[in-house]
């Protein structure tokens, strides 16, 4: 069975000249493989929340990363046994492989989800309460904003003040509610798609 458990509710505020911001961090757990999925910028509260599993950075295998902004990817680096993915290739160390759409060792699927940026994946994972999309910041919120997930339409037009292709991003707006059953954003609070029927 797959687990999928948010370890950080990402958060992203503005302040004078700039941004406090570390990404939602994710733990999936396949067939003995563990995974981290941006794992953020805020090291003290990552380890922490490892801890809270019982792990150390030592014991994940696998580092996802969405896309390349550092406040979702900043600390990889700490999992020095863990190979790292993108939306296409995998990172052993220095060397570089593409992978076939799947996370290793699992049948968690990876799809390109550009948009906010131009290089940017979201993993589907079938869960037993679901479908859940991981989807960094085709979806997020900062901290200020009110996270309404009422229906489709809020959904789609939710402003991304960084968004890099709106076009792109609607269409994979469009792509993640009709498969998921549940949503993981970049920063805010996991949801269910509005368009699923409660299970």
């Amino acid at each position: 069975m797959v687990k999928v458990k948010v370890l950080i509710e990402g958060y992203a505020k503005e302040t004078k000249g700039g941004w406090l911001a570390s990404s939602t961090t994710t733990l999936i757990e396949s067939n003995g493989v563990k995974i981290i999925v941006d794992p953020g910028t805020n090291r003290i509260l990552l380890l922490d929340n490892l801890k809270k599993e019982n792990l150390t950075p030592k014991d994940i295998d696998l580092v996802f990363m969405t896309h390349y902004h550092p406040d979702h990817n900043l600390l990889s680096g700490i999992f020095t046994k863990a190979r790292v993915l993108d939306d296409k290739l995998v990172y052993d160390k220095d060397k570089q492989t593409e992978h076939d759409g799947l996370i290793p060792e699992t049948k968690i699927k990876i799809i390109k989800t550009p948009g906010h940026d131009q290089f940017h994946g979201s993993l589907v994972v079938d869960t037993a309460k679901g479908v859940v999309v991981i989807a960094g910041d085709v979806f997020w919120w900062a901290d200020e904003e009110k996270q309404d997930t009422s229906n489709k339409e809020v959904l789609l037009k939710h402003k991304d003040p960084f968004v890099k292709d709106k076009k792109a991003l609607l269409e994979n707006r469009k792509k993640i509610l009709k498969i998921a059953d549940w949503i993981i954003p970049g920063h805010g609070k996991m949801f269910r798609n509005p368009k699923k029927e409660k299970k």
